[in-house]
């Protein structure tokens, strides 16, 4: 077992570049088709080239895959199709001999089906009080306790053989946790201490909004505040004693905490509690400068009151990607459908998701980065008999789901399946190899040669406030120590402020040196 991480916190996190590994879809040790532990391992030499700061695993575990590893049925011992608890040991060692932390996936609304607990459960034995079990409505109990529905459509209760119905905000295959209940209280406190003891750096909090319930469960038609599940009271005493143990060991939290209200996002985010979340407005918002520089004003405004870091992320494991997103005329997200009605247009798509870059990795805070987006993959297009995600079937296959943006990496363009491995668990389209890692690391000019150069360099931006400077319409420049970032929106190109030195561009300066539209460019003041 490794060593636990220093009961000590150097804020690194405050301003670190985490990339996010989706085991499953990043490099096969064995040749199975499978991404691997393994094969996060032989990769290691490249995530230190990039210059990134930790890694994020989305959910290693034990588990069935019926929602891509978010069906957990074991927090202590890793999937055997990735590889085992001492391969992941000796990879969270091998990367912070690198200089790279771990960040591991906690997801603690729910658990597998097939956890212990809820199989006990099923059986008749103890422990239903670990889960929200309820009789029916209508004359015979055939009808759900309530009007709740599921994320990924449909009812959110499904009926068991004996006539009970049990909740699932999400598949029928992860019965949601009682965390009223002391003991899921307390197993989760164990799961964090687990790994925080084989030397983790932090915990992603998955769903950190919707885990505590209005024990009467009431519809939420009914009108009545607060919301029976979303954003309760009652959760930030879990985040308290969660931040306790965390504060044992030096390590950090990032929540997915989905919340229009930002007086109750920061919330979250108290001295006390969790000490990052997600920027889900950032991501989500369409390129177009005036809602770019609102979000950003708002994002910082909200964090300044407790002091938070604000975090940027222009894509992850379950949206769009980036460049597919940008390539389209409606550059804006409905998570409902996905769907955008207009065509990609790669080559725009990959000129702004090269600028987006520039623009997120100059901001003030954290900065994630998803596998793949360094190499400005887009968006895949999965045959209907190959898609995996219970998105899809859930919503009679009016949601594409989110296997488009988790198809396996490309790395070497003269291997076979682009030197991902095996026969790769989700198909690679036609042309994938035209992305691969090595190809454009010998590209000056590639996706990759960007975002190498840009988290090399992104250190001249200091760690002090953002001021915005004046700019034409449809451009973003603003300060940071003695750097300078500029984003050009428009469709016309505009003059360059005064400065000394250019830094990087996302793309070439037109022939009178000005800055093109959909590019954007760092300057040494």
């Amino acid at each position: 077992m490794g060593q636990p991480t220093p009961a000590t916190d150097d804020g690194w996190w405050r301003s670190a570049v985490i990339y996010q590994v989706y085991v499953r879809s990043f490099a096969d040790g064995d040749g199975d088709g499978t991404g691997d532990l393994a094969g996060v391992r032989a990769r290691l030499p490249y995530l230190a080239e990039l210059g990134v700061d930790a890694l994020w695993f989305t959910p290693w575990y034990r588990s069935p895959m019926k929602d891509g590893g978010y069906d957990v049925a074991d927090y202590r011992a890793i999937d055997p199709a990735f590889g085992t608890l001492a391969e992941a040991e000796k990879l969270i060692a091998e990367a912070r001999e690198r200089g790279i932390r771990t960040i591991v996936d906690i997801v603690p609304n729910h658990v597998s089906a097939q956890h212990p607990w809820f199989r006990a459960a099923l059986a008749g034995g103890p422990g239903r009080e670990l889960f929200h079990f309820r009789p029916g409505r209508g004359e015979h109990g055939e009808l759900p306790p309530n009007d709740w529905q599921s994320e990924f459509g449909g009812p959110a209760w499904t009926r068991l053989p004996d006539g009970d119905w049990y909740l699932h905000l999400f598949a029928p295959e992860q019965p949601d946790l009682n965390w009223a209940h002391p003991a899921v209280r307390q197993e989760h406190e164990d799961i964090l201490r687990f790994w925080f003891e084989r030397g983790v750096a932090g915990v992603r909090v998955d769903s950190a909004a919707l885990l505590a319930k209005d024990p009467e469960l009431p519809d939420v038609t009914d009108g009545r505040a607060p919301h029976p599940y979303v954003d309760r009271d009652e959760l930030h005493d879990v985040y308290r004693a969660w931040r306790a143990v965390a504060d044992e060991y030096g390590a950090v939290f990032v929540g997915e905490v989905w919340l229009p209200d930002t007086e109750r996002f920061a919330r979250y985010l108290r001295p006390d509690e969790l000490h990052t979340a997600f920027n889900f407005s950032f991501l989500t918002c369409p390129w177009d400068a005036d809602r770019l520089r609102t979000s950003i004003d708002d994002t910082l405004a909200e964090h300044a009151p407790v002091g938070a870091p604000a975090t940027w992320v222009l894509c992850n494991h379950d949206v769009t990607r980036t460049v597919t997103r940008y390539g389209r005329a409606d550059t804006g997200f409905d998570f409902a459908t996905k769907a955008f009605g207009t065509p990609t247009d790669l080559a725009l798509g990959t000129r702004r998701a090269r600028a987006a870059a520039l623009l997120s990795l100059a901001l003030p805070g954290a900065v994630y980065v998803y596998q793949g987006e360094e190499l400005g993959l887009p968006e895949a297009d999965i045959p209907l008999d190959r898609i995996e995600d219970p998105m899809h079937a859930r919503s009679g296959g009016t949601d594409p789901g989110r296997d488009g943006c988790r198809v396996p990496l490309p790395w070497a363009a003269g291997e076979p399946h682009a030197g991902f491995g095996g026969e790769p668990w989700l198909p690679q389209p036609d042309g994938w190899a035209a992305y691969a890692a090595d190809r454009q690391a010998e590209d000056p000019g590639s996706m990759l040669s960007l975002y190498r150069a840009a988290i090399r360099l992104r250190p001249e931006f200091g760690d002090g406030p953002l001021t915005w400077l004046p700019a034409p319409d449809g451009v973003l420049a603003f300060t940071r120590a003695d750097a300078l970032c500029v984003v050009n929106l428009a469709d016309t190109p505009v003059d360059l402020p005064a400065h000394t030195e250019l830094l990087l561009h996302s793309g070439p300066l037109d022939t009178a040196g000005r800055l093109p539209g959909d590019t954007a460019v760092w300057l040494r003041a």
